[in-house]
């Protein structure tokens, strides 16, 4: 292959990570979407209320709006119409916090803690119906951390 075939090989859209990685995140989430419709809870919803059960389990030293958004690596102008949404369903709790009331702080209510022992099953069965390799997606999961965790470095 010719230097020329190479450099034009790379601008072939199949051979772009950039756009694997948006195709299979689509993916995902329409695959996801039988089960967030289930529980009432949009993609973006999901990801909150898995940060705020993991939050339950081992509680950062402030569980804000500002942690959350530096966990999702989201910007508080995306989290607050998501973490209104969450809390008209009556799963999320916020308040402003005692020592800076910049801050708000969130838990999750009684229903949002209930919601979660409905997910295990349901992700369970989304797992099974994929018939996907659990051994390679952990990998893939592993790369892509790393891959992240670079980008990070380099932004």
């Amino acid at each position: 292959m010719s230097a020329f075939d190479q450099a034009e090989a790379q601008l072939l859209l199949d051979n772009q990570l950039c756009f694997k990685l948006y195709a299979a995140s689509r993916a995902v989430i329409r695959a996801y979407k039988p089960m967030l419709d289930e529980l009432g809870l949009t993609y973006p919803q999901y990801l909150v209320m898995l940060v705020l059960w993991e939050w339950q389990a081992a509680s950062p030293p402030q569980a804000t709006v500002k942690a959350l958004g530096e966990r999702l690596q989201l910007d508080s102008g995306t989290l607050t119409p998501l973490l209104k949404r969450l809390e008209q369903l009556g799963l999320v709790c916020r308040r402003r916090s005692s020592a800076d009331e910049r801050e708000l702080c969130l838990a999750l209510s009684e229903s949002g803690v209930a919601l979660r022992d409905r997910v295990l099953p349901l992700k369970q069965r989304l797992l099974c119906e994929s018939g996907v390799d659990l051994g390679a997606l952990d990998g893939l999961r592993q790369g892509l951390g790393q891959l992240l965790s670079l980008l990070k470095v380099h932004s």
